[in-house]
């Protein structure tokens, strides 16, 4: 197996889980190491994977990878809407370009890919209803994140239909868990209060986002690499709505702290207000049920890691909060 973007959040939680749960694996880990990437995510299975530190847009790179692999799993991308709003051109190669390359890759050798995405591809669903997106719903991307996400997957549906790309895809809603970067939303609430900070706020904290454990993302993903008919697509997601002044305020009750103890900060351009999706699909074919159904013990659990783990978080968070503070946020 070849894992795309292996030393990112989710990337390296699916190694993680891989090594644990399916020993069947043998597991090589590309990576470009950026801001977002490290070899210490992957420290503890560093003797377990082969580890080859180079570029997703590196044609002859990864051609040779996937000459010699079964299949890929394909998570390598640009991430943080802040920063593909700042400057979009990284996201437009790593998740265009890199995904072409990756495309091409397979279709030489008829490797089986599986591509991973986000259901931010669809937009905005608006407030006050209960419409969740579907394996059929339009695209309709708000920022570059979005958009070139929103193209990798259509590169990856049109390799299936023209040229017989063995593929999946799969659209995630909003991951939290371990190893991720103190930029996103969980981690950088969790991580302020740890350093003796008050967390940020964005606006109201209206923004309703639809929370799903990494672990339970990646069990999604190897049901679909098992099981998963080819060149279709699965929503992957809990069914735990929350808006962000809510998860805010649930972070501060675990932690101890007040329900007020945070501070506001202006709002991102062009927020989506709303994310949910129907991931009727993936139950009723694949039989998946997520660990954590309910953000309270996923999120409780994800905080005494980031309180047993500074070693890994503290290195990063004042250059994070530096860029923030940049933003105006």
């Amino acid at each position: 197996m070849l894992v795309t973007g292996g030393a990112g959040f989710i990337g390296a939680n699916f190694v993680h889980h891989t090594l644990s749960h399916r020993p069947d694996y043998t597991v090589r880990v590309l990576d470009a190491l950026t801001y977002a990437g490290g070899r210490r995510t992957l420290a503890a299975v560093d003797d377990r994977i082969e580890f080859v530190h180079g570029d997703v847009c590196d044609a002859d790179l990864v051609d040779g990878l996937v000459a010699d692999t079964d299949l890929v799993v394909h998570f390598a991308a640009e991430s943080h809407v802040d920063n593909s709003l700042h400057d979009p051109s990284p996201f437009v190669r790593t998740n265009v370009l890199g995904t072409y390359t990756v495309l091409e890759a397979v279709r030489r050798h008829d490797r089986r890919l599986h591509h991973i995405s986000t259901d931010e591809v669809f937009g905005d669903l608006g407030l006050g209803n209960d419409r969740k997106f579907t394996e059929e719903s339009r695209y309709d991307p708000s920022s570059p994140y979005s958009a070139t996400k929103a193209a990798s997957d259509m590169l990856v549906r049109a390799w299936v239909r023209s040229y017989g790309v063995r593929a999946t895809l799969s659209n995630c809603a909003n991951n939290y868990g371990p190893y991720q970067h103190v930029e996103k939303f969980v981690p950088r609430q969790v991580t302020n209060l740890l350093s003796g900070h008050r967390p940020k706020l964005f606006g109201t904290g209206a923004h309703v986002r639809e929370w799903t454990h990494v672990d339970d993302h990646n069990a999604a993903v190897h049901l679909i690499l098992d099981r998963g008919r080819l060149g279709e697509t699965y929503m992957i997601g809990s069914g735990d709505e929350r808006s962000n002044k809510a998860v805010l305020e649930l972070v501060l009750d675990l932690m101890g702290e007040s329900a007020g103890g945070y501070d506001h900060v202006p709002d991102r351009p062009g927020h989506d207000l709303r994310y949910a999706t129907d991931s009727g699909k993936l139950r009723r074919e694949l039989d998946w049920r997520p660990r954590y159904p309910d953000l309270r013990a996923g999120l409780s659990a994800t905080i005494e890691w980031y309180r047993d783990n500074e070693w890994w978080w503290k290195p990063v968070k004042e250059r994070t909060e530096e860029r923030y503070r940049q933003f105006g946020r």
